[in-house]
C-alpha cells in the first residue's frame, strides 16, 4: 500500500499545494468535501476551492515562516457557494518530491458544532422551564387570593367609581395569570393526525396576507414529493404563524418572506439520527436578529420588540419539540432564516 492509498483511508480532507498554491494532490475525503474529483482539481488554485481571508492569511504565514499553523472553527465558502465551518492544520513539507509544498488537513465540524449548540440550548431551556414552573406556582396562589378579595370587595361597594378600581385589580390579575400560563407553555395534549405541511403553510399565508401591506410579498418554494406525516396540525399552524408574524413585524410590512420545504436525509436531531427529516424554512430580508439576542432567542420573555411578550418563539420551540424536532435559525443583516426540523419516521408522532 502506497502513501496515497493510506491518505484515502482518512476521514479528513487532505490536500497538497505547490509553491503557487495549486492543488497537486487531494484524497477521497477531499473529493467528497469539495464535490469534485482529484483529476479535475489538479492544478486548480486552492482559492477556487476554498474562500476565507483567515484561511489564506494562515496559509501565507506557513509559507513565509515554514511553521505549521492551526485554525479552529473557521467559516469558509466552498467553490459551489456553500458556507461551512472547518478545523484546519497547515503544515509545510520538505520531502524530496514535495519541496516547498504545503499539506492541508481539513475537517468539517458543522455537524459537531450544531449538536453541541442543540444540547446547550435544550439543557438551558429545561433548566429555565423548571425554574418558571416553581415561580409560576408561587405567583398563581396569591394571585387567585388577590382576585377573589377584589371580587368580594366589589360586591360590598355601592359607589360605581370605586368599582372601577376593583375591576382594574381583577383584569390585571387575569392578565398576570394568562402571562404565567404562557410561560408554562402549551397545556393541551397533542392530537396526532395526517398533516400536509404545505396545507399548513398555505393556511398561515392566507391568514397573514388578508391584512398585510401590498408591499409584503411571499415567495414559495415547495418540494411536492414531501409526504403527509403524523402531527398536530393546530400546533404546527401556531408554530408557523408565530415565526411568520415575527418576520412580518421585523419587515414592518414591507419586504419578502420566503416559505421553503425540503427533505433532509440521514440527519441528526437531539443526538438521534433519522433517515428522513422535514425541513421548513421561513426566511425574510429584514435587518436580522440583534447580536445581544442571538444566544437567548428561544427563552421566555426575550423579545426584540417593545410590544412583544417574548413567548412566541419559546412556545414554538416547545411545540416542535413535542414532534421530536427542533427550530434553528441563521441571521445576518438582510437575511434571516428560521428552520423547522421534524422527523418523518413512523413511530414519532407528537408526544
Amino acid at each position: 500500500m502506497n502513501r496515497h492509498d493510506l491518505l484515502d483511508i482518512l476521514t479528513c480532507a487532505i490536500l497538497v499545494l505547490d509553491e503557487k498554491k495549486r492543488v497537486v494532490y487531494m484524497n477521497q475525503s477531499g473529493e467528497v468535501l469539495f464535490g469534485q474529483s482529484q483529476q479535475r482539481a489538479l492544478g486548480e488554485p486552492v482559492a477556487q476551492l476554498l474562500r476565507s481571508d483567515i484561511f489564506h492569511e494562515h496559509l501565507e504565514l506557513t509559507r513565509c515562516q515554514h511553521d505549521p499553523q492551526s485554525i479552529r472553527e473557521c467559516a469558509v465558502e466552498l467553490g459551489n457557494g456553500e458556507q461551512i465551518t472547518i478545523d484546519c492544520i497547515i503544515t509545510p513539507l520538505s520531502v524530496h518530491d514535495w519541496t516547498n509544498h504545503v499539506l492541508l488537513e481539513i475537517q468539517r465540524v458543522d455537524r459537531q458544532l450544531r449538536i453541541v449548540r442543540e444540547e446547550q440550548m435544550i439543557h438551558q431551556q429545561q433548566a429555565i422551564r423548571e425554574l418558571v414552573r416553581g415561580i409560576a406556582h408561587e405567583i398563581k396562589n396569591p394571585l387567585g387570593g388577590l382576585r377573589g378579595a377584589a371580587q368580594l370587595l366589589e360586591s360590598e361597594l355601592d359607589n360605581p367609581e370605586l368599582k372601577e378600581y376593583t375591576q382594574i385589580i381583577i383584569s390585571e390579575a387575569d392578565r398576570l395569570k394568562n402571562l404565567v400560563n404562557g410561560l408554562l407553555g402549551p397545556r393541551t395534549l397533542p392530537r396526532p393526525e395526517a398533516v400536509n405541511i404545505h396545507e399548513v403553510l398555505e393556511h398561515v399565508r392566507s391568514l397573514v396576507s388578508a391584512g398585510a401591506s401590498p408591499e409584503l410579498h411571499f415567495v414559495r418554494d415547495y418540494d411536492p414529493s414531501i409526504p403527509e406525516f403524523q402531527g398536530d396540525r393546530d400546533q404546527l399552524v401556531q408554530v408557523v404563524l408565530n415565526i411568520v408574524t415575527n418576520a412580518i413585524r421585523v419587515l414592518d410590512g414591507k419586504g419578502v418572506v420566503q416559505l421553503r420545504t425540503r427533505i433532509l436525509r440521514q440527519f441528526t436531531i437531539q443526538q438521534v439520527r433519522y433517515r428522513h427529516v422535514l425541513k421548513v424554512d421561513i426566511c425574510d430580508n429584514g435587518a436580522g436578529v440583534p447580536e445581544h439576542l442571538r444566544d437567548k432567542l428561544f427563552l421566555p420573555m426575550v423579545s426584540g420588540h417593545a410590544e412583544g411578550s417574548g413567548l412566541g418563539l419559546a412556545i414554538a420551540q416547545s411545540l416542535v419539540r413535542r414532534h421530536h424536532g427542533l427550530i434553528q435559525y441563521e441571521s445576518v443583516p438582510g437575511y434571516t432564516c428560521f428552520s423547522i426540523l421534524i422527523p418523518l419516521e413512523n413511530g414519532h408522532a407528537p408526544r
